[in-house]
């Protein structure tokens, strides 16, 4: 049998490093587990040493598990049970396709419980970081009603769903963000070396200088003279910065802004609106109960003030109301529509057939939203470039038209 080199943590969480035989590194990594360990890397030893794997030497907390990789074991997952592959061969399966090293102990740690008589829903718990609640509670109501492929199908349907409207709302913001990068680039780039040039002209000829050039020639001195400087200052801002968007306050504060800032404000409201509708509903239709089904829901949405409307809706069916109640109430986040259409949801009972129409209607609702906010930005974007390059030639010109008229 082949030689590994392993590193992992004990029980204790201290490192615990060394070489082992095993079949291949999927069956060291349960031998492992089985003894209590959780397996950082595990690398197949050669006659010139460890054989070099790029991947596994990134740490384990960077190696994130993307949507698109949780999307695709669900889908394949669900296919493979319902073609009557046992679960625990499914997954098996699943953790030899998956390329993220992260991703494939996880998915053998799960196997190992299976094996072990625990359920599905249960193994999936235990990964809270990787698998949110409503994935685990949709894989219980699956397995409570004998139907776990489709639950898995309603999860593989939600998450694609989610992709695509995060995929949407981020696409908007990448070309702006491109121009702005470009701009800022381009303008430390003429600080350095177009401005001084012409600085060095203005001084030989020793000029008059408005206003607008002093202030053009003091940001590209600044930036020669102390340029390390200006860079030091702008990574620990942007590190404050990030270290305040992660803090409570910080999230608190940028939820607000997101639910009042023009434009945004409506593509925010349509987003989260999407969201709620199509996580309600699938967990519904799943055979989740109400209650639980509202407060995995607000565990989904990421904005407090939607989760605190939530909280509400909870508390008003616990008290015998209703949750179109709630809704109807939350003033300007979610739409009226929002509280109507669950209200003849409730009244019909087709309260989950409802907040699917809901879901689909708000998504396309979020995908307009976004093309017209690129429509938006961009004329905006070229007049900001506009005025800013209009600033910098009338500074730079200006004096030399003031050098001819003294002529």
């Amino acid at each position: 049998m082949p030689l590994f080199h392993y590193k992992a943590k004990d029980k204790e969480g201290r490192d615990a490093e060394g070489e082992r035989e095993g079949k291949d590194k999927y069956d060291l990594a349960r031998a492992l587990r089985a003894e209590g360990m959780t397996p950082l890397f595990i690398l197949e030893a050669g006659g010139a040493g460890v054989k070099k794997n790029l991947n596994d030497y990134i740490p384990n907390f960077l190696k994130r598990i993307s949507l698109e990789e949780k999307l695709n074991f669900t889908r394949n997952t669900a296919v493979m049970i319902g073609a009557g592959v046992s679960l625990a061969k499914a997954l098996e399966v699943m953790a030899r396709q998956a390329t993220n090293e992260k991703f494939k102990i996880v998915i053998i740690a799960m196997v190992e419980n299976i094996k072990k008589g625990k359920n599905f829903s249960d193994a999936l718990g235990e990964h809270p970081e990787v698998f949110p609640k409503f994935y685990k509670e949709m894989a219980r109501a699956g397995e409570k009603s004998g139907k776990l492929e489709e639950s898995l199908k309603l999860v593989a349907m939600q998450l694609q769903k989610d992709y695509v409207l995060r995929k949407k709302v981020r696409g908007a913001m990448v070309y702006p963000a491109i121009v702005v990068a470009a701009m800022v680039g381009i303008g430390i780039l003429m600080m350095i070396y177009v401005v001084p040039t012409l600085i060095a002209t203005f001084k030989e000829l020793n000029v008059a200088l408005p206003l607008s050039t002093r202030f053009i020639i003091f940001i590209s001195e600044s930036i020669l003279q102390s340029g390390l400087i200006f860079l030091g200052a702008a990574v620990i801002l942007g590190y404050f910065i990030y270290r305040w968007g992660k803090s409570q306050a910080g999230k608190k504060q940028m939820d607000w802004i997101f639910t009042h800032l023009p434009v945004i404000k409506g593509i925010s409201q349509k987003f989260n609106s999407a969201r709620t509708c199509r996580t309600l509903s699938s967990l519904i239709s799943s055979g989740v109960d109400i209650l639980e089904a509202i407060n995995i829901t607000k565990e989904v949405l990421q904005n407090h003030l939607y989760q605190n409307i939530l909280e509400d809706a909870s508390l008003k069916i616990q008290k015998g109301d209703t949750i179109s109640r709630a809704f109807l109430s939350s003033g300007e986040l979610y739409p009226s529509l929002v509280g109507e259409m669950i209200a003849v949801g409730e009244e019909t009972g087709e309260l989950s057939h409802m907040l699917l129409r809901l879901a689909s209607f708000y998504e396309s609702e979020v995908a307009q939203a976004t093309k017209d906010l690129a429509t938006i930005i961009e004329p905006a974007l070229m007049i900001v470039i506009g005025i800013v390059v209009g600033f910098f030639a009338v500074s730079m010109i200006s004096p030399m038209y003031n050098l001819v008229g003294a002529f």
